[in-house]
């Protein structure tokens, strides 16, 4: 079943100019971020901060020079790039791997930035059946072209789920019977402790912070990746890779 009813697109397009931005989210697009001058104002303005706040859509204050650094058009002062994917909703999800008759296996990255990165991590999970892949709304990469490179067109195939709210989604992940396994080298348990068999989410962090502190407290297991090495660790993409395998391995799938 494809969850990104839409046909592929192969880059992110650029809208500019407040009523075209205005227009594009109330036609549904799919805004992958928003970009505003800092300091303007205007009733136009005011209308599209309205239409931000009834969408759910977070923008980004920045100083004039990033936007024309964007383009050298006339863009009064707002840039939006519309997604060349449809976000998912974990909630709409879960229900429906039940409903199959399927053990949900939930990825969920906790700001993992680099778009590379991404599109690599989104193409292991997608080759390894994982039913969905959760973000939050911010701090995370962007689904751009070189992420649907990297991904190998993965990321058309694979449901990302993006959430304001991250710790409620997560919370929601809990409380619809799935355990959390976070990946972290805060514990003495290795990645082979955790049985992966029951539903579950395997929680990922970015390289250079990890995973946030309120998610390992409400963890259910933390594992860590054996290193023998004189490296210290592994790239995130690659221990997303190993984890995703052990527990593949577990359940037996074939």
């Amino acid at each position: 079943m494809s969850y990104n009813n839409r046909e592929s697109r192969e880059s992110n397009q650029m809208v500019f100019g407040i009523r075209a931005v205005i227009e594009a989210i109330r036609s549904d697009k799919e805004i992958e971020s928003l970009y505003i001058q800092r300091g303007i104002g205007g009733g136009l303005l005011s209308e599209l901060k309205e239409l931000m706040h009834e969408y759910g859509i977070v923008a980004q204050q920045v100083p004039v020079e990033k936007l024309n650094r964007l383009t050298q058009k006339n863009h009064q002062g707002a840039i939006a790039f519309i997604s060349p994917i449809i976000y998912q909703k974990i909630e709409n999800i879960i229900p429906e791997i039940f409903e199959r008759g399927e053990v949900p296996l939930i990825l969920v990255l906790d700001g993992i930035t680099d778009v590379r990165n991404m599109g690599a991590i989104a193409r292991t999970a997608e080759c390894a059946g994982v039913h969905a892949i959760v973000i939050p709304a911010k701090g995370s990469a962007q689904i751009n072209p070189d992420a649907i490179k990297t991904s190998a067109g993965a990321l058309y195939k694979i449901p990302v789920c993006r959430h304001d709210n991250f710790m409620q989604t997560i919370r929601f992940l809990q409380e619809s019977g799935l355990q959390l396994v976070c990946c972290t080298e805060k514990t003495k348990d290795d990645i082979y402790a955790p049985d992966y068999t029951p539903p579950t989410a395997i929680i990922m962090g970015s390289e250079e912070d990890g995973i946030r502190n309120d998610l390992i407290r409400i963890a259910d297991h933390l594992a860590k990746i054996p290193m023998f090495g004189e490296i210290e660790s592994l790239n995130v993409s690659v221990s997303t890779g190993v984890i995703l395998y052990e527990a593949i391995r577990q359940r037996g799938v074939e």
